[in-house]
């Protein structure tokens, strides 16, 4: 099948039990044990719930994985999925990557033992020099967040099997519709569920899925332990949410193009990162390994004051953090979502006071080129 069918064509078409079109809500914390001497698949909901074990057949299938894995929050996936090392495991991270994988693995797993290298993830050479004999794994973002740098997941993963490590691929901005890592190589994609899998700005989720079983069995005895999951209803709106993807996603991208070629020319911009403009440095490598540019953008103002007073007087753009939804977002990453990266090191990853990031949601692109050229002044 196409991409666009497998969303909703994956295995939970229908309820078996009653012929419903969709999956049901199994609304409860405990499950009787019709025979307490032998284990039955269901016993605590933090173990396992029915509407919890769709969404994670339906992300395994989509990712082409072996194992799927359903989370409380994108960070919450994360965390977990990097729950499987121990203390003195070092990890190969990409520099340019979402705030608060920053802010996890520099501070509540440094101080757990978890070492991190952060490396330009675009230089595969630069990976493969980061190398240790207590390396475990890579943990990249293509396309960056904030900056849409591009890493060649298939160069990496290849670097990563040579050395005998996992590769985990934040999937978040490409979706498995336009970007399936484990198909490139990688061992593990993470996502927010939160953002373009759920689609609506109403729910909190992540997911996590695993190529290899065995890592899949590790995974699920950190998200056993932890117990980092989501309620039923938060799975049921990602549910439902992965099933218009394809129709949101292809228009949003189509609106995000428009408004990244128009931003590029705008006297106010200093320079755009959008993976679809013929000038982004790594538009080859992602069109070789995606199948579309996205719709996140982001734009850098020739003056701090400029980027305030866009923020300030966009209308049909939300002043907001997240991503993905209906509605267009613009987010400030300064402040927002790597506000808790110290100054330095945001200036040293060109994460500026003057750098926009926009989530281009189902508005006509002639009205948000309208209202952004207004707020740009």
């Amino acid at each position: 099948m196409k991409k666009g069918t497998m969303l909703i064509h994956n295995g939970h078409e229908t309820e078996k039990a009653t012929g419903a079109l969709g999956v049901p809500v199994i609304q409860s914390s405990t499950f009787q044990q019709t025979d307490v001497f032998t284990p039955q698949e269901y016993d605590y909901a933090r173990s396992g719930n029915p509407t919890r074990k769709a969404l994670e057949e339906i992300a395994a299938s989509l990712e082409g994985g072996a194992a799927g894995f359903a989370f409380g929050s994108g960070i919450a996936a994360i965390a977990s999925t990097l729950g499987i090392f121990r203390r003195g495991d070092h990890i190969i991270a990409a520099e340019d990557i979402y705030g608060g994988s920053y802010r996890i693995l520099s501070t509540f797993y440094e101080r757990w033992g978890l070492e991190t290298t952060w490396v330009d993830a675009t230089d595969t050479g630069r990976v493969r020099k980061a190398l240790r004999p207590e390396t475990k794994a890579l943990f990249l973002e293509t396309p960056s967040n904030p900056l849409l740098a591009i890493t060649d997941l298939r160069a990496c993963a290849a670097v990563a099997r040579e050395a005998g490590l996992l590769t985990i691929v934040d999937n978040t901005f490409m979706t498995p519709y336009l970007q399936r890592p484990l198909a490139l190589g990688a061992d593990i994609a993470v996502h927010s569920a939160t953002k373009f899998l759920g689609g609506h700005s109403d729910v909190l989720s992540g997911l996590a899925v695993s190529r290899d079983p065995e890592v899949g069995k590790r995974i699920y005895a950190v998200q056993n332990c932890f117990g980092a999951v989501p309620g039923p209803w938060d799975v049921w709106l990602v549910i439902r949410g992965i099933k218009t993807l394809k129709a949101r996603l292809e228009m949003q991208q189509e609106t995000a193009g428009k408004l990244a070629l128009w931003l590029s020319e705008h006297k106010n911009v200093e320079e755009v990162f959008y993976p679809g403009l013929l000038s982004h440095k790594g538009r080859d490598i992602h069109l070789a390994q995606a199948d579309g540019p996205g719709a996140v953008l982001s734009f850098k103002t020739r003056t701090v004051s400029q980027a305030h007073n866009f923020l300030s007087a966009v209308t049909l753009a939300a002043a907001a953090v997240s991503l993905g939804g209906v509605e267009t977002i613009a987010s400030y990453p300064a402040r927002m979502s790597h506000a808790s990266m110290p100054p330095e090191e945001r200036a040293r990853r060109g994460i500026t006071d003057t750098l926009v990031r926009i989530s281009v949601g189902l508005e006509d692109a002639e009205d948000l080129i309208a209202d952004f050229d207004a707020a740009l002044g």
